[in-house]
């Protein structure tokens, strides 16, 4: 390294060498002399190509590639090409070597593998309200899905060692990738199947956006886990006894806590405190059965366990039958343990539990094996893979729609939903039925009038349920309208739609243009480029296709009068042209400064901002600037709800900022909820505190009594910063032991 000497360098050397023969351990005893040669010369083209450079860290650079390999072999399970790309996936970004040197050693197909990783320009010509550099990022990489899966699988492995190593990164970046992490690299690794590498993306991510959040859960977690595991035990220990006693191979029985992440979650959507998620944990039961006998294994297990604590009726899940999309396959249930608390009960064979923590990489894995049977989760998974890939290949969409609508299909849970003849297609939740009708098939989409569900006639906007029967009722003529992007919920309707309308579009701006020149003709003028022009400039119209699509739908009407008036005009004036966006940091003057003593936004003490309200920062939150289109700075919270998006999206428009200072004599807006056991006089015990005994003002109450004798709502305060918010919240809390108060955003 050249710009280590001595013993330094010689430590450098001694760690290099230490992992690379760790990575070698990694890909296992049986690899070939051919293809170790291959790593090692991955290894020294990377090495030599990143010497003397360093992290953020301090670290050398290619420590880097060589963590990224190892998790691809290690926690994926992929082989020697991915583990070689790896290696290289930033040599063609950050050094002197092309591709065509990669391409020349490598071969093509690990070329086109690093060309998939590397990055994208950051530097744009122009930045506007519909374009995001991060949404560019993300378009690419998804794009990847159409060609080579493993450029996926390797960008995941690169942005997980980059969360692990995050800390040592500027608190605003830290917030930004965090948020990246959060909005489209953790669904998608969810998406793929890679349940270990998503649950530790969403852990590390409310980490770096919130981190007392994130350690108070952390150390709740700590403290119970004695008790948690002594729970454990008391509910395996017999089940265990029954389970070997049948004859079954178990390979594990264990208890598996929830992530940090998804108590949070839980505790937001029911709005209960950590307390009060008493599946905190859950128990997983592991066969070892040859493929042809699982699904009959992993019933016997339901049995067993069912037999000794009782079963919820409304919460067995057999994704046995019908594997999720991503090829998760299991039996879930939810069974009454020791001492009345509910536990679920997952039920998978090893191959299924390999699959649900390595997912894709392990599917592909097991297909490759030669197996003489094929699986469910092989219809699954690669019925999902061609959709994704139809979908990006005929999207038309800008990067900022085309990410939210994959986001949208990644995020979503699935339902199942059957033809009349008894076929079966998983949909995110919440899809329609117009969105059934285009995943049988795009020409039946577009003819869709309407539906029978369950034998009851619905519209095509009508939600689906799991377990539906739909029967599509279809008119001879397509009946495409723009209305229809919104009643579907998937990607592919939506892609197929937009087509359909687009195709159509173009039909009738054809027309058009044949209508135009009849009329040319009738009064002998010439049709020509020029000519069309001053149409277009007379009627404010800047796209021809456009022009003659209004021509067609008879939004145009031309008379001989007009229309001679209009093109014998000897001059036409060039068309004003469309105002664009201000770039980065250029913004209006105009804009008054609001509170401009109170928040320092980046190094600028003048520019002016406002508050946001969708989030209602006060002083003492950590807090974010955003760059609007003609409204200056809009400061956010961190934990803001959009602030995941703003920051994933729009990411060059993010500015850090932080308040001033204390002893702030203005006050701030926002909003508290609260809920509890009814009472008489409760409510307005409440309100004495909050106005007599804190004086703070009240904008708003809104409470109501509830008919399982609960009350709740949500009260809007002004107050000076956070302690003194924190201060009103326990006050309240003390007036009743059942009463529950919390921050609303």
């Amino acid at each position: 390294m050249a710009l280590l000497q001595g013993p330094v360098y010689e430590a450098y050397r001694t760690e290099l060498i230490k992992r690379y023969k760790h990575l070698l351990r990694s890909l296992g005893k049986t690899i070939s002399k051919e293809k170790i040669k291959l790593v090692r010369d991955a290894f020294d083209m990377a090495a030599r190509a990143h010497e003397g450079t360093v992290r953020k860290s301090g670290e050398p650079y290619i420590f880097h590639p060589l963590a990224v390999a190892e998790i691809a072999v290690s926690e994926l399970g992929l082989g020697v090409t991915s583990v070689v790309c790896a290696l290289l996936h930033d040599v063609v970004e950050d050094t002197d070597i092309t591709l065509e040197d990669i391409e020349h050693r490598f071969g093509k197909d690990v070329a086109n593998i690093i060309d998939g990783l590397t990055k994208i320009s950051t530097v744009f010509e122009t930045v506007d309200k519909d374009h995001s550099i991060q949404a560019e990022n993300f378009k690419k990489m998804l794009l990847t899905l159409g060609d080579d899966l493993k450029v996926i699988l390797i960008k995941l492995c690169d942005r997980l060692h980059n969360m692990r190593t995050l800390g040592s990164v500027s608190e605003n970046t830290k917030l930004k990738i965090a948020s990246e992490t959060l909005f489209i690299y953790a669904p998608l690794a969810h998406r793929l199947g890679l349940n270990a590498v998503k649950t530790e993306m969403e852990d590390l991510s409310l980490k770096f956006t919130n981190p007392t959040l994130y350690r108070e859960i952390s150390d709740k977690l700590a403290e119970t886990k004695n008790v948690r595991q002594r729970y454990v035990k008391e509910f395996i220990d017999p089940l265990k006894n029954e389970l070997e006693l049948s004859g079954l191979n178990i390979v594990e029985i264990k208890g598996r806590p929830k992530s940090i992440y998804s108590i949070v979650k839980k505790m937001e959507k029911q709005q209960i405190p950590f307390e009060e998620v008493y599946d905190a944990f859950a128990i997983r039961v592991i066969v070892d059965s040859p493929l042809f006998l699982e699904k009959a294994d992993c019933w016997r297990v339901y049995s067993i366990v069912s037999d000794m604590y009782r079963s919820h009726t409304n919460r067995l899940r057999d994704w046995l039958s019908h594997p999720k999309s991503n090829g998760y396959s299991a039996l879930h249930t939810t069974v009454l343990g020791p001492k009345g608390r509910w536990v679920e009960v997952q039920i998978r064979s090893k191959r299924m539990d390999d699959i649900a923590e390595r997912g894709l990489a392990a599917h592909w894995r097991y297909k490759s094996g030669g197996k003489s049977i094929a699986t469910p989760q092989d219809d699954a998974f690669d019925s999902w893979l061609d959709a994704v890939k139809e979908t990006l290949s005929n999207s038309d969409l800008s990067a900022l729609d085309l990410v939210s609508e994959f986001r949208t299909s990644l995020l979503g849970e699935e339902i199942y939903i059957f033809t009349p003849k008894g076929d079966v297609k998983a949909l995110p939740a919440g899809s329609t039925a117009l969105d059934f009708a285009f995943a049988i098939h795009t020409e039946l989409g577009k003819r869709t009038l309407g539906a029978k569900v369950n034998s009851k006639l619905v519209s095509i906007q009508s939600p689906l349920k799991n377990g539906d029967i739909v029967e599509i009722l279809t008119t001879s003529k397509s009946r495409v309208t723009r209305d229809w992007i919104d009643v579907a919920k998937t990607a592919r309707a939506k892609s197929k739609i937009r087509e359909a309308l687009k195709a159509e579009r173009t039909q009738k701006a054809k027309q058009g243009r044949l209508i135009l020149e009849r009329l040319f003709r009738k009064h002998q003028l010439q049709f020509t480029d020029s000519n069309i022009k001053k149409l277009m400039h007379h009627f404010k119209y800047q796209v021809g296709a456009e022009f003659f699509h209004s021509v067609a739908e008879g939004q145009i009407r031309l008379n001989r009068e007009l229309l001679l008036k209009i093109v014998l005009k000897k001059t036409v004036e060039s068309a004003e042209q469309p105002e664009t966006l201000p770039v980065k940091g250029n913004i209006s003057a105009s804009n008054k400064r609001k509170q401009s003593d109170q928040i320092i936004i980046g190094d600028d003490y003048e520019m002016p901002y406002s508050l946001s309200k969708c989030c209602h920062p006060v002083p003492g939150d950590p807090i974010f600037g955003f760059i609007t289109v003609g409204e200056g700075v809009k400061i956010h919270r961190t934990t803001c709800p959009n602030a995941t998006r703003l920051m994933s999206q729009y990411g060059y428009r993010i500015i850090p900022a932080q308040w001033r200072g204390d002893g702030y004599q203005k006050a701030f807006d926002t909003a508290i909820a609260v809920r509890g056991i009814d009472d008489v006089g409760i409510v307005s015990r409440i309100t004495d505190i909050i106005s007599k005994d804190m004086e703070v003002n009240m904008k708003s109450i809104n409470i109501s009594s509830n008919e399982d004798g609960t009350f709740g709502g949500k009260i809007e305060v002004m107050i000076y910063d956070l302690l003194h918010l924190e201060q009103l919240i326990a006050k309240i809390k003390a007036t009743h032991k059942y009463i529950e108060v919390m921050r609303e955003d």
